[in-house]
């Protein structure tokens, strides 16, 4: 089957190809720094936009984090929630993972996900069939992340494509919202099946074999 390489499919990752946080480890870092999930999931969030878009540092993250739980800030003790922290976001769909490969049969395929530099780094040595896509784009390396409108104009021109070209999915609504403001077409991720069929619909020249 030939490959459209006009038609491009943009994944987010996490709640689409990858799993959401592993349950239990914000209550795991809470019990680790002696305060209680409620409050230690409020610093983990509240301070999380810089970071995620690669603006801040992942000792500065855990610095305030720390801070704002009124705990030391030690090196051991940043070094120990940032491992556990990437290892709660590395599980992925591998029923996913081998739709999103097979794919790349049909049209090009490629990330936009919200994501530390560090957590890359770790997420692409652990899942190195990513480097098959057709491009990848981090927040934590572009310095900015959905649902600004940079992020997917950063993935128009390193794809040399025009935003008509596009199919972005992702499992936020607000994501697919800023997508299709700036002319890409846009789904919510429901499910694999209803994405497949999705894709099918919008790929020209679907013959009635879907793949994956």
């Amino acid at each position: 089957m030939s490959t459209d390489r006009r038609r491009i499919v943009l994944f987010d990752l996490f709640g689409v190809i990858a799993r959401h946080q592993r349950p239990g480890v914000l209550e795991k870092m809470a019990a680790r720094c002696h305060t209680s999930t409620e409050d230690f999931t409020t610093a983990y969030w509240t301070h999380r936009p810089p970071y995620d878009a690669g603006r801040q540092t992942a000792s500065a993250y855990w610095t305030d984090v720390l801070h704002a739980l009124s705990r030391p800030a030690d090196a051991d003790t940043i070094e120990e929630l940032r491992l556990t922290d990437i290892d709660s976001w590395s599980r992925v769909d591998e029923r996913m993972v081998t739709y999103v490969r097979d794919l790349r049969e049909r049209a090009r395929v490629a990330l936009l996900s919200n994501i530390p530099a560090d957590h890359a780094d770790a997420f692409l040595a652990a899942q190195p069939w990513l480097h098959d896509l057709d491009h990848l784009t981090f927040s934590g390396r572009i310095g900015v992340a959905k649902p600004d409108p940079a992020a997917f104009q950063h993935c128009v021109i390193a794809l040399r494509a025009a935003p008509a070209d596009f199919l972005f999915v992702d499992d936020r609504e607000e994501n697919v919202r800023a997508a299709q403001a700036v002319g890409m077409d846009g789904r919510v991720f429901t499910g694999q099946d209803e994405l497949a069929a999705v894709i099918d619909a919008w790929l020209p020249g679907f013959t009635g074999r879907r793949i994956g």
